[in-house]
């Protein structure tokens, strides 16, 4: 990181400095582990939340850290500066607003310290295997008991796609409460994995890439779901709060992408200085030297734009468009950048063994989740 966020003061850089550790000392050294058994630790949960790390932007009355996005940010950066794709914190913490600017008191209350603590491990719901990012689409329904019979809503479905679908504790579901509603039938449901006969983990997704983050397949057979746990106690808000909520998610996904971009050039530059070809560095050919020049100019360009988001996050005026923006952008620049980063280690950049390898492989979803970018696009044409 060259260019110094806008958005720092010494707290927060105190604080980075302890992420940093964080991350050294107990990430970085398990990636390959955890790539081969497909999740994380689950300790790893316990152990952040004794750091403050999995709600640090949420107020100190919900046990949380009492910071701002920038904390979360700051965590963001550092697992991109790390490499690591393995630990699903992202989630988490989406979740986590969710439930703090969507859920009932009650909810937030009950909830809210078991994120922060690594009790409960979050996962939110929405892909199935015919709806992706065309939420009105999906099939899974939450269906009330009959009048006069005991008991909570029967969830039926499946999910796919699932980050920390193997651990999770805590799932937010996308369900239809009222199929013939369209957009005004979908509701948010919050699920316990625990003790649910009728909630089933399928397998662990084989993926191109992030092999260390448990994505999976789910699957609600009559799965049980409180009455007082649709989120907000009030059905047919689900698409609202949705909307409402997922630019927390895409300002995230632009800050980890440029992180990303950011460890691409300054493994790159090292690389170029480092190696001989005909007789000279990497570094010393024009080709090297300019492709780079393009790639520094692009990074200081993606950290000057994700700053401001940052900062509109800061004062609560970061909106659907500019995040969407956001999103689509500096993921589409990511995957721009690492793959010619790659081209310049030549064939060490294709192997595993190598950091900018494994960045490659990791960078491609960027595009496709938390909305794809075809649909970014789409939201930003409409307020043409």
């Amino acid at each position: 990181m060259e260019i110094t966020p806008s958005w720092t003061n010494p707290e927060l850089d105190g604080f980075r400095d302890a992420v940093r550790r964080f991350v050294a000392s107990e990430i970085a050294p398990h990636g390959e582990r955890w790539r081969q058994q497909q999740h994380v630790d689950r300790d790893l949960w316990n152990k952040a939340g004794e750091m403050g790390l999995l709600a640090a932007d949420i107020p100190e009355e919900y046990s949380g850290s009492g910071g701002s996005f920038a904390h979360m940010a700051v965590v963001f950066e550092e697992l991109g500066y790390a490499g690591d794709m393995a630990f699903g914190l992202h989630v988490h913490a989406i979740v986590a607003h969710y439930l703090l600017n969507q859920g009932t008191e009650e909810q937030k209350r009950h909830y809210l310290p078991k994120l922060a603590s690594g009790e409960m491990v979050a996962a939110i719901a929405m892909s199935e295997p015919g709806a992706g990012s065309d939420l009105k689409g999906i099939r899974t329904t939450a269906t009330r008991p009959t009048p006069g019979a005991e008991g909570g809503y029967r969830l039926n479905g499946s999910k796919t796609f699932i980050s920390n679908g193997y651990l999770a504790d805590l799932i937010l579901v996308v369900a239809k409460t009222d199929p013939a509603g369209g957009a005004k039938g979908i509701s948010l449901m919050l699920l316990e994995t625990r003790d649910n006969p009728g909630f089933r983990v399928g397998r662990i997704l084989e993926k191109v890439g992030q092999k260390g983050q448990d994505t999976c397949e789910l699957f609600f057979d009559d799965a049980h779901v409180p009455l007082a746990n649709v989120l907000g106690g009030e059905e047919g808000r689900g698409f609202v709060q949705l909307m409402t909520e997922l630019p927390y998610e895409r300002t995230i996904i632009g800050v980890a992408g440029v992180a990303a971009i950011e460890r691409a050039l300054h493994l790159t530059v090292e690389h170029a200085k480092e190696r001989r070809a005909f007789g000279q560095a990497l570094i010393e050919m024009q080709n090297t030297r300019f492709v780079l020049a393009e790639i520094k100019t692009e990074a200081t360009v993606a950290r000057i734009f994700i700053d401001r988001c940052v900062e509109d996050m800061l004062a609560g005026r970061m909106d659907t468009v500019r995040a969407s923006m956001a999103k689509y952008w500096i993921s589409d620049l990511q995957c721009k950048v690492v793959d010619g980063c790659v081209q310049l280690f030549g064939g060490y950049g294709y192997m595993l063994e190598y950091p900018i390898a494994q960045m490659y492989v990791d960078a491609r979803v960027q595009r496709i989740y938390g909305g794809a970018n075809e649909i970014m696009k789409e939201i930003i044409a409409r307020s043409l």
